[in-house]
């Protein structure tokens, strides 16, 4: 008979990527049916409960515990699923403090690295406002990983760094390349002369990326968050951003990318675009506004004055439904845009918080996105489908491989890469992999967009 066991790790952590893969691994083992392992938030464990994991230990644990939960078939499988995570996480731990010093607070992490002046913040969201501050009035810069914080603790946050003369990136920022360092999500990508701020973090890895490709560099890419060019937080860090770009003498071009702001937010923006000392390019994907680029792809090409070269490709026209399946939220956004509302076909961001809750995200584990491929594969109506495969640090160490291990033959399938030679996981060899199975692989996130578009009715 089904049963839940928990046990509770008192003051263990790890961060959240790690015990998600651990998670993974859990809910593959026989005879369990299902797995979670997190720290103990009141937000956690009310994730665990609804799933059905959480029993009185979890219940009991505090926000510095980390909680293992298993729902297996029976006590014997529990009772190992519990041994395997617990091995599985001492692993884990050898291999951080192998390399890298470690600190249980910011004055400790200060303490072993006096020299620091920028903190990443990944800790559940009811918390990391508070650790946000903190470092912010350390004077450090702070990029802000977490999400689910609230939108005035983000204004209160970024109008204190501004007050400072700080940047404040996030919260929900999880791509970044500080003088040339990739920071979180982020790709392999040579330093140059050209600033980036953007909204989105995987709209700053496809420009980045194609920047790299067409033989440019990056001097920083800052992320500011999804939220900064609401209305209600009005751009506070993307004016710091282009402030700080402005004046950086390693910058010689600035490229601004979001999806579209509010429309006083976006005047904002480009009256301050307008006074820069530098030039500059704009792409406010599903703008109308004159002068702007269109795409991310015509953004990384006005900006390095380069073309991507000419894609064709022999497929014909029919009269398919196309189904988008994107890691990256930005670029299933540009992808919807360029099919112009025809009806009929569907875009999903499987990155969004309806299909990651208590799961990896599918940069992380692209293996969620198989499940919806399957599905696609089998419904006679879908005659096509577009993906995007996102490389870089982070993400998952072959992704075309786990997309090649479906049956790919029966649909028309378009892709694009995100990435560079440079990134672990090779955009060459990406490439031919997909390519081996069928792919269709354009140059670009919007090119694979513009040719699926094409072939559909």
């Amino acid at each position: 008979m089904p049963l839940v066991v928990n046990r509770v790790e008192q003051g263990r952590y790890l961060d959240s990527v790690a015990l998600m893969r651990v998670s993974r691994r859990l809910e593959a083992l026989p005879g369990v049916l299902g797995a979670a392992v997190m720290i103990g938030t009141p937000s956690n464990r009310a994730l665990m409960r609804d799933a059905g994991l959480l029993a009185a230990e979890g219940q009991a644990a505090g926000p510095n515990d980390l909680v293992i939960a298993v729902l297996a078939q029976d006590a014997a499988a529990g009772r190992a699923a519990l041994d395997f995570a617990l091995q599985s996480m001492h692993e884990k731990d050898k291999g951080s403090t192998a390399t890298f010093a470690r600190a249980r607070s910011l004055g400790g992490a200060l303490e072993s690295l006096a020299q620091a002046n920028l903190a990443l913040i990944s800790v559940p969201g009811e918390y990391a406002a508070r650790e946000a501050r903190r470092a912010l009035e350390r004077g450090l810069h702070v990029m802000l990983f977490s999400d689910n914080v609230p939108l005035e603790a983000e204004v209160e946050l970024k109008r204190l760094a501004g007050e400072k003369g700080l940047l404040m990136m996030g919260p929900d920022c999880g791509t970044a390349l500080i003088a040339g360092t990739p920071v979180a999500f982020a790709n392999a990508v040579p330093r140059g002369d050209i600033g980036i701020v953007s909204a989105s973090g995987t709209g700053l890895q496809e420009v980045s990326s194609l920047i790299a490709r067409l033989g440019g560099g990056v001097s920083h890419g800052i992320g500011v968050g999804g939220r900064d060019l609401d209305e209600r937080v009005g751009a506070l860090a993307t004016l710091a951003a282009l402030e700080a770009l402005d004046q950086d003498e390693s910058t010689a071009k600035i490229i601004v990318i979001s999806k579209p702001p509010s429309p006083a937010v976006a005047r904002r923006v480009l009256e301050r675009v307008k006074r820069l000392h530098k030039p500059s390019e704009v792409c406010f994907l599903g703008s109308k506004e004159p002068g702007l680029a269109r795409t991310l792809t015509d953004v990384s090409e006005r900006a390095t004055g380069k073309k991507i070269a000419p894609f064709r490709s022999r497929l014909k026209k029919g009269k398919r439904r196309a189904v988008g399946l994107f890691c990256g939220g930005t670029l299933c956004a540009e992808a919807e845009l360029i099919f112009g509302g025809r009806r009929g076909h569907r875009f999903i961001d499987l990155g969004d918080d309806e299909f990651t809750r208590g799961r990896p995200h599918p940069m992380i584990e692209p293996e969620l996105r198989n499940e919806h491929i399957a599905a696609a594969l089998k419904d006679p109506r879908v005659g096509l489908l577009l993906v995007d495969v996102v490389l870089g640090y982070g993400s998952h160490e072959n992704p075309a491989a786990v997309l090649a291990q479906n049956d790919l033959s029966s649909k028309v399938v378009i892709a694009s890469v995100t990435g560079t030679d440079g990134d672990p996981q090779g955009y060459s060899r990406q490439v031919a992999i997909l390519r081996s199975a069928g792919v269709v692989v354009a140059p670009s996130s919007a090119r694979a967009a513009e040719l699926a578009a094409s072939l559909v009715s």
